[in-house]
């Protein structure tokens, strides 16, 4: 099943550290999660966060992966660049 993009992600950039550690296949479908607007492993108020940005506008914040394989994904409020980067990235 594939879900609909929700919206733009913009320039696509990865961090160095990430994009070593990284597999490119869970990035790719986690970029495909983020723009449908499934956030991934976050709590509810995250998630509630997100959704309001979504709808009004603001920064969308998601997380995937567990342990060391654990990334967050960003995009800017004007939706112009999406970061991919691990948690000590930040």
């Amino acid at each position: 099943m594939t879900s609909r993009a929700q919206f733009s992600l913009g320039k696509l950039v990865i961090t160095p550290n990430a994009s070593l550690r990284l597999v490119t296949e869970e990035v790719l479908t986690a970029l495909r999660r983020h723009a449908s607007g499934d956030w991934g492993d976050l709590c509810p108020e995250d998630m509630q966060t997100n959704d309001t940005a979504l709808n009004n506008g603001g920064r969308l914040f998601s997380a995937y992966g567990e342990g060391r394989s654990r990334f967050w994904i960003i995009t800017e409020d004007d939706q112009l660049v999406t970061t991919v980067l691990l948690p000590e990235d930040y």
